[in-house]
């Protein structure tokens, strides 16, 4: 028997413009490419259909993160124990990988040539397109889902979110309305991070966050992100439809972003 062809970019370019994907678009891309099913060139393959649907006037985005394990080492105030310090990896934007819980996808959007990476570590972004500068520039390292980052950029310059077969609990945009939503007792987190320094030595930066590793508040359900997707597209709005083999959701940022809040700050009062 003879196996299958693989889907081509091609093949998934109508798939995403059938769900809502326009030339010009802004779009912040989750994927699980396994999903997808067999892609011609894989992830990059991916990134070519997404590139051709977008068209020259668009730009893709994908959130990055980074690895760093020793963060479970830190002590009480957030200081890493010096035993430790001399063998950290540091950050450095131009050779750190993104985290592997994210799916290979935005690793290869990172390396594809012209992308651009964000500076903050764990709120990390590349973007791709003219766009990309705009949306990168200047994150804040304290704070890097709140107002001036890239995930506010994408809601006020209109921006779509896409769900490529990825689970709806990761969609990135909802931890910028953790932040903007007014909740109780938000659960905050300071610890030192290593950057590296072009003579190859390490410059430690003490950084603040909204701790979203879980709920922001004790008053959320531990998976208030999926069901605030799960209800959000139960009222009919956004679009679903398969992209090659996935089943896939595509939102507007600047329409989900305020059902988000209304819907944290109800959940939590």
């Amino acid at each position: 028997m003879i196996d299958p062809l693989p889907l081509s970019p091609d093949a998934l370019v109508t798939d995403l413009a059938q769900l809502g994907v326009t030339a010009g678009d802004l779009v912040m891309v989750h994927a699980a490419c396994s999903r997808v099913g067999p892609v011609m060139g894989g992830p990059d393959g991916i990134i070519t259909a997404l590139r051709r649907a977008v068209g020259t006037g668009g730009t893709l985005m994908a959130y990055l993160d980074w690895e760093a394990p020793w963060e479970d080492s830190v002590d009480a105030d957030g200081r890493v124990p010096e035993r430790w310090r001399p063998h950290v990896v540091p950050f450095d934007p131009a050779r750190t990988r993104a985290a592997r819980d994210n799916g290979a996808l935005p690793e290869f959007l990172r390396t594809t040539p012209g992308a651009i990476r964000s500076l903050n570590p764990g709120a990390s972004i590349a973007a791709l397109g003219p766009l990309a500068g705009d949306l990168t520039h200047d994150h804040p390292l304290d704070y890097g889902y709140g107002p001036g980052t890239p995930l506010s950029r994408l809601v006020e310059r209109g921006g779509k979110v896409l769900m490529l077969g990825a689970p709806w609990d990761t969609m990135t945009l909802l931890h910028h309305a953790e932040h903007l939503a007014r909740l109780p007792a938000k659960r905050t987190i300071r610890r030192e991070v290593p950057f590296a320094r072009p003579d190859g030595g390490i410059d430690w930066r003490w950084m603040e966050e909204f701790d979203t590793s879980e709920p922001v508040s004790k008053h959320l359900p531990e998976n208030f992100i999926e069901r605030i997707v799960t209800e959000y597209i139960a009222t009919g709005t956004g679009q679903r439809g398969m992209v090659g083999q996935a089943p896939s959701i595509l939102v507007d940022a600047e329409d989900i972003l305020p059902f988000a809040i209304k819907w944290l700050e109800q959940a939590a009062s």
